[in-house]
């Protein structure tokens, strides 16, 4: 089975996971501190060049301080602007 590329949406999704970090004041290290993941894994989701499972995207949003709905209605809603 082929993986999805979907880059767009996986654009939205690392500008999200940004913007939110940026918001709370978080350095890429404290977030992926906080959601036990390494940094440079982190960085690569950010910059769209890695597809996060669904229990990282989990991690992430708690991490993040929303929900996972709320995470993903946000990455859905920058995902609509950008397609």
């Amino acid at each position: 089975m082929r993986q999805s590329t979907n880059t767009v949406l996986m654009r939205a999704l690392g500008v999200e996971i940004r913007v939110r970090r940026q918001q709370l004041g978080f350095t890429q290290e404290d977030l992926a501190g906080r959601c036990e993941l390494d940094r440079p894994y982190l960085s690569l989701i950010e910059v769209g060049r890695k597809q996060p499972t669904l229990s990282v995207l989990h991690k992430l949003a708690t991490g993040l301080e929303l929900s996972l709905g709320v995470f993903m209605r946000r990455v859905e809603r920058r995902y609509d602007k950008e397609a």
